[in-house]
Order: C-alpha cells, then structure tokens, then sequence
C-alpha cells in the first residue's frame, strides 16, 4: 500500500529545544527532503513570525521535482470572520499548493483556551476549510489533541471530524498533541475513526510516552495512510515520530511503499544532512540511520557478524545507506581486528599469526588507555606498518619543549624547540607559532624537512576531549587530529594527562604513517631504508 509522507522538521521539528534553522537552512533543507521523495514538506507558519514568511517568499523559487510545499496555521479567531482573517490570508499569501491547519478537538481546549462553545468551534473548522478550499488548496485537517478529545469526550471529537470533512478537508490528521496515548489505545482509536470516515486518514504523533514510532506504525495498521514526523525525530518537548524509522519500518518491515527503494538508500545521509544543519550531533544510536545502528564491539558479535551479518544486523545497512562497522576497544577479539584489516587488504595479507597477536594485544592495551583507533585510522593504519616492518624508524624524538608568553594583549605567541635523532644526524630546531601545537608542527617539519612527504601533510581538523572529568584539570584527554596529504585523509589520535603532549603524539604519528607508506610507495623498499631510515 501507498503511504503519504508528510515531514514537519521545519515547523515542528524547528520547536525543539536547540534546533533552529535560518531561512537559508530551510531552503536546503526543503531541497533535500525534495530529492529523498517525501510527499509533503511543511515549511512553517507564515503568520507566525518573519523568518517563515520570508522562507515561504524565497520558496517560490524552488524547483521542487516531487514534494508538495505546506504552509501551516490555524482554525479563524472566533472573532474574525474568515476572510478577513489575518492568519487564514498569510496562508494563501504563501502560495503553497497545500495548506495545513489545526483546530481544536478536545471540548477542554474550546472552552479553556479559545472561550467559546462547542458549536461555535465546530462553525470556525468548516469556515476555515471551505474557504481554502475555495482558494483551491489542498487541505490537511490536524486534529489537535485528537485523542485527549476522545477519551474526554469521545462524540465531541468525532463531531469536529465531521465538520472538518463536510467542509472539504483532503486529510483528517488524528494527532497526539502532548503524546501520551499508548499504543493498543491508539490502533483501537483509529480503527473507530477509520470504520466511520472514508478517504483518507493521518496521524501526527508526540514521543512523550517514547512510543510515536510504534503508534504511527500502529496507526498505519489500523488504516492510516498518510504519516507525518520529522527526520532524526526532532520537535517540541520529546519530539515528533522519526519518520526516518517510521520510512525504513514501513517500507522493510511492512511491505508498504513510501520513498521507494531507490530512495530509501539516501535515507541517512539525509538524515545526518538535516543533523548538521541543526548543529545538532547526530544521535550514534538512533535506528538505522545512527552511525552505531550497525556497529559491533563485542569480540563473539564480531566473530558471528564475519560469517554471516544476519546473526547481528536485522537488515543489511545498505539498504538505508548506512554500513556495517566494527569497534575496536579493550574488550576486541581477534575478530575485531580482522574486520579493520579488510579497509587494509593489501597490508593484511602479509601478516603472520604472530604479528596479528601482537597486533590485537596493542589494540586492547591502547584502547584501554583511551585511544579511540575506529576514529584514528591512521593511527592503527602505523600500528599495522610497524608489524609489517618492526625496528625500522625514520626519527627518534629525543625532547621538545615549548614555551608561551602571554599578557594582557590579545596574541598568545608560542616558541618551541624540538631535537630527533635521524640516520644523518641529530636535528635540533626552534619556532614561533600561534600555538603551542602550531610551533612544535614548525619544528618538527624543519628537522625532517630533507625527508620525502612531509611538507605535503595537512592538519585538517583538531579536536580535544576529555575523558576522566573527574580528575579537574588534571583529567586525561585525547587529541583526534585529521590529516590528508592531497590524496587522501586520515586521523591520528594522542592520549595524555598534558593536552600538548596527546597532540605532539598525534602529530609525530601522522608523519611516521606518512614516511611509513614510501616503504609502499618506492619501487624499492631497500632503497627507501637506505637513504631515509635505520633499524633498531
């Protein structure tokens, strides 16, 4: 079956706490909902605030290839009528092809919030329907608090149903508004609703029970056909449904059809596109789109996942366009390290049982320690080398020192001098940088300067975490740097109670990788140590 999907991120999804897009993030964003295939994309409440009303003006300029652009708002003031009613005309300003609007449902909210009688909310659904109708809009009717309404009095919110389809309404949208409805009451609440009103049915579900994913499906069971949600789960208080799970639940669990299986493949760099503009972390955890939906750590998993993913994965990551990763930590097995070795094939063949061993014994011993080798590549990519060629050094660090000079002006500047030992000789060099970390980079790359490679190496990020807070300041961190040399990128990681001494670590790492790969790079190996290099 045929399922509408309808995403609210930019509306409700941008209620939530932390969450708010510029007008030039909504438009991206539209943009990309667009490409995944998603049927309905509500971009705001124009009479709400300027930035919606601005984003409505800018999207007339949208191309869009599939989704239908929403503008949302409100039932009429009771005291306005319809057509001068200022929030109804914001609406068709906008000039969407649909229209969402909400009214009020439970008899507690007609009389509590807006003050008037039964019947009269009843006039304002119909008034408001009929003349967007009019105006030749699609209508989605959300039924606000639809099953508070129900359980309080359930002949009422039927009533507002009713009204809302004699007037013309495309959707009645049943809504969870403060997500308290548990599942089997939901599916029997809509499967009433159903059994009373043809066409077609929605629901706008509220996590605050922790269960909206479930209800949609639920809902869906019971003859929905048109769901809404925003992507990564995103809305006021505990957010709205993820229709990133409702999607992939639907289309691989149920047999239903929403984006289709070609799109269903964008699903997560969607999802994480949506997360960055947020400035939001991306949840590592969250289903199927989470960057550990698929990720193994225990050693027998990774032993298992190896032979066969079934026996851990419920479906194959591809299929959302996520992947299967396996972590490395104190608690690896063999088999952990085997599947890194994959991304290293043409290294991996060439170590022997004994070098493997040693190898799984560094991992545990470093990961122990703090070091994080899934995210620092390059680090385990040097760990492999070094089995493969043991004893060979480019460079011995013999000591650095760095000092800063500060005071009440605003530049820090930074000296550094560095000493190694290389095969021609001891190599001892000062710098001023921005930084410590800057001049101890100085330094080091004018000691090795006559060495291939080094001047190509790029820091391109730096972060720093700490890891045993409780300690204060003397807390051990880990410094994850992200290099690249033209050709490709990798990340080295450095551990240390002294924040300087985890990135010196980090630094020197990515260099020794770097004048490790000529080992594979020269056509001659020998040659390589000759020249640049001497063995332990």
């Amino acid at each position: 079956m045929l399922i509408q999907t309808f995403d609210t991120t930019l509306r409700d999804g941008s209620q939530g706490e932390g969450v708010s897009f510029s007008v030039e993030d909504k438009l991206l964003i539209t943009q990309k909902l667009d490409e995944l295939g998603i049927d309905y994309i509500e971009g705001g409440w124009p009479g709400s605030n300027p930035k919606d009303r601005e984003f409505f003006a800018r999207a007339k300029g949208l191309k869009l290839s599939h989704a239908k652009l929403t503008a949302f708002g409100s039932t009429r003031f009771a005291k306005n009528p319809v057509e001068e009613d200022r929030n109804v005309r914001e609406l068709i300003d906008a000039e969407t092809p649909v229209v969402a609007i909400f009214g009020k449902t439970w008899d507690l909210h007609v009389h509590r919030a807006l003050g008037i009688t039964l019947e009269e909310n009843l006039v304002l659904i119909s008034d408001t329907i009929a003349y967007l109708k009019k105006h030749g809009k699609e209508v989605i009717y959300d039924c606000e608090h639809f099953f508070d309404g129900y359980f309080h009095n359930r002949e009422y919110a039927l009533q507002t149903l009713e009204a809302a389809k004699n007037a013309g309404a495309d959707v009645l949208c049943l809504c969870d508004t403060n997500g308290g409805t548990l599942t089997d009451d939901l599916a029997r609440i809509v499967a009433d609703v159903r059994s009373r009103f043809p066409g077609t049915l929605g629901c706008h579900l509220h996590n605050d029970s922790d269960v909206a994913v479930a209800n949609t499906l639920a809902a869906v069971k019971a003859g929905v056909t048109h769901v809404q949600g925003c992507l990564n789960g995103y809305g006021e208080r505990c957010g709205n449904a993820n229709l990133a799970s409702v999607i992939a639940n639907l289309e691989l669990k149920l047999g239903h059809q929403t984006i289709g299986p070609d799109k269903l493949q964008n699903l997560t760099s969607t999802a994480r596109y949506i997360a960055e503009l947020a400035n939001l972390q991306m949840a590592r955890g969250q289903a199927y789109v989470g960057p550990s939906a698929f990720a193994h750590k225990g050693g027998i998993h990774v032993s298992a996942v190896l032979k066969d993913s079934t026996t851990y994965e419920h479906i194959s990551p591809e299929l959302v366009g996520n992947r299967q990763r396996v972590l490395v930590s104190d608690q690896s097995g063999r088999s952990n390290v085997d599947y890194l070795l994959r991304e290293y094939a043409t290294l991996a063949t060439r170590l022997d049982n004994d070098a493997r061993r040693r190898l799984v014994d560094r991992v545990k011993n470093a990961e122990h320690q703090g070091y994080d080798l899934e995210a620092g590549n390059g680090t385990f990519e040097l760990y492999i080398r070094q089995e493969l060629y043991p004893g060979i050094q480019f460079f011995e660090v013999q000591g650095y020192e760095v000092m800063i000079v500060g005071g009440r002006a605003k530049s820090t500047r930074a000296t550094a001098t560095v000493s190694i030992g290389t095969r021609t000789g001891d190599q001892i060099e000062t710098a001023h940088g921005h930084g410590p970390v800057h001049a101890l980079d100085i330094c080091l790359r004018k000691c090795l300067a006559a060495l291939p490679g080094v001047a190509d190496v790029r820091l391109n990020d730096y972060k720093v975490r700490v890891l045993d807070t409780n300690h204060g300041t003397d807390s051990k961190v880990r410094v994850l740097v992200e290099w690249s040399d033209g050709e490709r990128s990798w990340s080295t990681v450095g551990v240390s109670e002294d924040v300087i001494e985890a990135s010196w670590e980090a630094l020197v790492t990515a260099l020794q990788l770097e004048l490790m790969r000529l080992l594979e790079t020269d056509n001659s190996a020998d040659k390589v140590v000759a020249e640049f290099c001497w063995e332990a």
